[in-house]
């Protein structure tokens, strides 16, 4: 019998811009032995270079409805028609084997986990101010100002739940952050959390409503 430590769920979201695509993928180069990114099931066509079972596991449409109705997806949604969820066997079979797992969902798909799993860790990923989201959003040069200005908008929307979430993550820098994060899950699944209550969305709460204040400006156009 395996004394292996079992990981834990991981549930990481965040406005656009606030970097957490980046984190997990440092998080993955960093400490690839102790993590595991959830690979989702879905149901559209595989695209160029994507591999079955590496970026998705790609199902039919009848293959995703008998999932749905054996129970056997942590979470599901459907978008333009396709399918999208994460399969419950590949998260128990990493759980299983030391790794704690990482889903990158918003704040929707995270209180459905949060539901069937209370012990899943949850943080919310953001950056040190709404002016400085903004700047990361413009600084791509990848999109129009009304995408922008749309991501915004919708960044509101988010911030809305965030007091839902277990620890605020302020991504500053990159490379420290990542090294936060790696020490907040482990302190969750260690059971060790001391030191980290000045983390906590309680504790933050006035820079919450402050980010929302300047969130909703910018989305008016102020």
């Amino acid at each position: 019998m395996s004394s292996l430590q079992k990981g834990i769920l991981v549930v990481v979201s965040g406005f656009s811009g606030s970097g957490k695509g980046t984190i997990m993928k440092k998080l993955m180069e960093k400490y690839s032995d102790k993590y595991a990114l959830s690979v989702s099931a879905t149901t559209r066509d595989p695209r160029p270079g994507e591999e079955h079972g590496v970026d998705y596991f790609f199902v039919t449409k009848e293959e995703f409805e008998d999932m749905i109705q054996k129970g056997a997806l942590v979470e599901y949604a459907q978008y333009v028609s396709n399918y999208y969820g994460t399969p419950k066997a590949y998260v128990e079979e990493q759980l299983s084997a030391g790794k704690s797992v990482i889903l990158e969902i918003e704040i929707q798909g995270a209180l459905k986990i949060k539901e069937q799993f209370p012990d899943t860790l949850l943080l919310f990923v953001t950056a040190p101010s709404a002016e400085e989201l903004k700047n990361r959003l413009t600084g791509r040069g990848t999109e129009t100002p009304e995408v922008i200005a749309a991501r915004l908008s919708r960044a509101v929307e988010e911030s809305q739940g965030m007091e839902e979430y277990d620890y605020l993550v302020i991504n500053d820098k990159i490379d420290e952050t990542v090294d936060l994060v790696d020490t907040i899950i482990e302190g969750q699944k260690n059971q060790n959390t001391e030191g980290f209550s000045n983390l906590s969305l309680s504790s933050n709460i006035n820079f919450v409503n402050k980010l929302r204040e300047e969130l909703s400006g910018f989305s008016k156009g102020e």
